[in-house]
């Protein structure tokens, strides 16, 4: 059985991603294992995995605030630094506030 609709945080994420999860799975949720796959250290997929977890709940945030989610992607993403996406978004909602 094919899945026919595919979930929208699921088409947020990057190719990579997807792998990753896939391997995850197959690995039985073994950081252990992941880590001896791609030749890295357990913290080091911890890591990735964290940034994941973060990636899928700002996804299902997006249908309330795309603003806030935008933001906050981008600080995942490492394009943006933490300190600064968190002004943002208070700046931002102050203004929401206002109207």
């Amino acid at each position: 059985m094919a899945i026919e609709v595919v979930p929208g945080w699921m088409t947020e994420l990057e190719p990579e991603d997807v792998s990753f999860i896939r391997n995850f799975i197959l690995a039985s949720g073994s950081l252990k294992e992941i880590a001896h796959q791609y030749d890295v250290t357990y913290p080091t997929v911890r890591l990735r995995l964290d940034r994941l977890i973060q990636k899928i709940r700002i996804s299902q945030e997006k249908e309330n605030d795309p603003y806030v989610a935008l933001i906050k992607r981008l600080a995942v993403n490492e394009k943006l630094d933490f300190d600064t996406a968190k002004i943002l978004i208070t700046e931002y909602r102050k203004t929401r506030k206002e109207e």
